[in-house]
């Protein structure tokens, strides 16, 4: 059965349509439509309910060695108070999952995972810790709110009681009181603006709901869902696990080699993709064809089959159709014109860089 997150009664009292997702019911878009919401976050702001996404804390003194063994990155160079995004693996190199990890104290780290691979995710995790390292799972006890735009800091600031807002991009503040509410904040986000994610106690998730909403209905707020997360998500071409990334794709061959460290001594999955020659890449299309090309449309390049897409919709934003894609290496550049086959018609997109939007 569908879990629900600490903000159902929320989502529902406000007409949110509520549809399955990573093992909970989430809205996926409120009265107002998706293009609305994805607007406000362009322009104004969103707050978005992310309680479904899982939550591990990492502590002692071998849990260090235990991420670095367990991820792609390497953590050893992280400060208290920073953030890192990193990639887990299995033996041959394919991602299991992306995650982002906090370092909270010198022995302390939060990591949060994506919601449908959170029981994946503690199974591979819990037999590969390294001594002296001890693993709890808080996602239950933990709501998680992302307030999201560029009205975001003028919002926040109106119910910031004491501690001080991160200033940084992957940066986090801890004991940060905000209308009462111990938080975590961090300046971090899935839709390619300036926002916050904020940690605090599941049951104060609902009040701390309510009172950004109305803390920002000046300016301009809305309430957002799973739709225009991943619109925005995808016109900044950030990669979402099942679709830039699955198991069968390793890090490298979808673009997150910025999150991956080979001159590690070592990790779970180096030796696979070492052992793998890097014969896809990720890329970038704008639809100039009629209509929407969506994920898993095979992609042509003149008669030869080259990959395939991996997401797709119409960006609000940018007033058009953009998708992304998992091609043979080297077969297409920047200005390139290909065809994807939606439903046996050929759709023409150009070939252009990543990200499609960046603020």
């Amino acid at each position: 059965m569908d879990k629900k997150t600490p903000l159902y009664d929320k989502h529902v009292a406000l007409k949110g349509k509520m549809v399955p997702f990573g093992g909970y019911i989430m809205p996926v878009q409120y009265d107002k439509g998706i293009i609305a919401e994805h607007m406000a976050v362009r322009t104004k702001a969103g707050l978005f309910d992310v309680s479904h996404m899982g939550e591990v804390i990492f502590e002692g003194p071998g849990a260090l060695a235990t991420l670095n063994h367990l991820l792609t990155n390497d953590y050893t160079s992280l400060a208290v108070g920073r953030v890192r995004y990193g990639v887990m693996c299995q033996e041959d190199g394919g991602c299991l999952d992306d995650l982002i990890v906090y370092r909270l104290g010198e022995e302390k780290y939060l990591v949060v995972v994506n919601a449908a691979n959170h029981d994946k995710d503690v199974a591979h995790m819990k037999p590969n810790l390294l001594p002296d390292t001890t693993f709890t799972d808080i996602s239950d006890e933990t709501g998680l709110l992302a307030l999201q735009g560029p009205e975001s800091k003028a919002i926040i600031t109106k119910i910031l009681e004491s501690g001080e807002l991160p200033e940084k991009y992957y940066s986090a503040s801890q004991h940060v009181t905000l209308a009462g509410i111990d938080c975590l904040v961090s300046r971090t986000g899935y839709t390619g603006e300036f926002g916050y994610e904020i940690f605090c106690p599941a049951d104060r998730a609902a009040d701390l709901w309510d009172t950004i909403l109305a803390a920002g209905a000046d300016n301009g707020i809305l309430p957002c869902g799973l739709g225009a997360r991943d619109t925005l998500r995808l016109e900044a071409a950030m990669p979402l696990y099942g679709h830039e990334m699955n198991e069968t794709v390793n890090p490298l061959e979808t673009g997150l080699d910025f999150g991956v460290k080979m001159n590690k001594a070592d990790f779970i999955g180096k030796a696979g993709i070492e052992a793998h020659p890097i014969t896809r890449e990720r890329i970038g299309l704008k639809v100039t064809g009629r209509g929407i090309v969506r994920e898993e449309e095979d992609l042509y390049f003149g008669d030869e089959k080259i990959g395939h897409t991996t997401s797709g919709t119409f960006c609000p934003y940018l007033k058009g159709a953009y998708a992304m894609a998992l091609v043979e290496k080297g077969k297409v550049s920047v200005g390139d014109t290909v065809e994807a086959d939606v439903r046996g018609r050929r759709i023409a997109a150009e070939v252009v860089p990543l990200p499609f939007y960046k603020r």
